[in-house]
């Protein structure tokens, strides 16, 4: 099999796995070295000035000995297996490079063998691009769940960022549907990279490593098991906390396997449901939510109409209206329609003057929803005595209009015309005629 027929099939191997957007890193190319990390973001994502910057995704086996439920290279499925060898990848992401068609390289792999095996054959990959090619890009390695803390150590030196998938939101489901893995060997890398972070993080020396200068993250399954949103929400504040994880990505569960103990092969991906927790997990990160707040154990699940700071606002109306001349900052990023930049917007600008309604326009203030949660006395105040129940059908989005099809066979209901009924006429009878 030639590099070609391999890049195919581990390219769209690799498809599934989410956790590599923007990085984040500003590793710089060593003298006469090749490459730089743009500080912006990586992986067919778009930069603060509007570029769109790329890397190489790729898996560096989908020979897995793992059996997983879930995934698409498990040992039991019928499909093509392929193994690139480090220098094959090395070349390939360097030659890419040369043409400008990456800016990095994004590296996973099946379990081969071992997990030492496997994460030995990563790191020697992350290794030789640094030291021998002196190749200054992005570099994200998966971390393999079970590798020794030595292996762990040198993909740390080499690597911008790396990334342990946590797969499904509990212990009891991980065993269920994935019985090779456990929750040990997947939290062990996190605390190790996390340990390690704080002890270089505190060393201010010359020769002191830059230890994965952009962090760690993790991936979960959403839909594959019956997790609800309040744990997956738990689950990803305890990483933040206490891993110090830079992101927790959601994938919505692609049915790729007929199993028994996965949702029907028809079903499709919860890509409404992603949609909605990656808005939450926005604003524990930059909004200063708890998990606590956004969802609770009475109220499980978000709702996938209207978006959770919304539906924050609207279970806490006691709070509002807010006065945008006095309010401060953390107030005011909990007043939808006003996000982080727009609130401090509002808070240097009102030190020289009062704030008017087209002020804040220009702030990004998006007034449609704001208008029911702040007090000015451009709004009229009969939106701010508005109960939650009339409230939120105008926060919902308004369905969309589409072209009527001409051959659509079925009937179009149509409202029927209001007729008034006609009053009967009665008209006077003709006198007798006298005799």
């Amino acid at each position: 099999m030639d590099v070609r027929e391999k890049l195919n099939i581990l390219s769209a191997a690799a498809k599934y796995d989410v956790s590599c957007t923007s990085s984040g890193s500003r590793r710089s190319a060593p003298p006469r070295g090749l490459g730089d990390a743009c500080p912006a973001g990586i992986c067919h994502t778009w930069s603060s000035d509007g570029r769109c910057i790329s890397l190489l995704k790729v898996l560096l086996s989908n020979a897995c000995k793992y059996d997983c439920a879930y995934c698409a290279n498990r040992r039991s499925n019928d499909i093509p297996r392929a193994t690139f060898t480090p220098k094959e990848v090395i070349d390939l992401t360097l030659e890419f490079y040369r043409r400008n068609y990456i800016e990095g390289l994004f590296l996973s792999s099946a379990v081969v063998g071992s997990p030492d095996y496997t994460m030995e054959l990563l790191v020697k990959v992350a290794k030789e691009l640094r030291t021998v090619h002196r190749f200054g890009g992005y570099i994200h390695l998966k971390s393999i769940p079970g590798a020794s803390e030595k292996l762990l150590h040198e993909a740390g030196l080499y690597a911008d960022r790396t990334s342990v998938n946590i797969e499904v939101p509990s212990e009891r489901s991980l065993t269920y549907l994935a019985p090779d893995k456990n929750y040990a060997s997947v939290y062990a890398p996190m605390n190790y990279f996390a340990e390690r972070k704080i002890e270089y993080g505190g060393a201010r020396g010359r020769y002191t490593p830059n230890f994965l200068p952009a962090g760690q993250s993790t991936q979960m399954i959403v839909g594959a098991s019956g997790e609800s949103d309040f744990q997956i929400l738990t689950l990803s504040a305890g990483f933040y906390r206490q891993q110090r994880l830079k992101r927790v990505y959601f994938s919505g569960y692609v049915p790729v396997n007929a199993d028994k103990r996965l949702p029907a092969i028809t079903t499709k991906p919860p890509l409404l449901r992603e949609h909605r927790l990656y808005q939450a997990d926005w604003l524990m990160r930059f909004y200063n939510f708890e998990y606590n707040e956004i969802l609770d154990e009475q109220n499980p699940n978000l709702d996938l109409n209207l978006d959770p700071k919304a539906g924050w606002a609207l279970r806490h109306l006691e709070l509002f209206p807010i006065d945008i001349q006095t309010a401060d900052y953390e107030m005011l990023l909990r007043v939808p329609g006003i996000g982080v930049k727009s609130a401090r917007l509002i808070v240097s600008g009102r030190r020289y003057c009062k704030i008017r309604l087209e002020n804040l326009k220009k702030m990004g203030v998006v007034l449609k929803r704001a208008k029911y949660f702040i007090y000015h006395p451009d709004i009229p105040a009969s939106l701010r005595r508005l109960y939650p129940e009339m409230i939120r059908p105008l926060l919902l989005p308004r369905p969309k209009s589409g072209q009527l099809d001409l051959f659509d066979s079925n009937p179009i209901a149509l409202p029927s015309p209001a007729v008034a009924p006609t009053p009967a006429i009665s008209f006077p009878q003709p006198a007798a005629l006298s005799a």
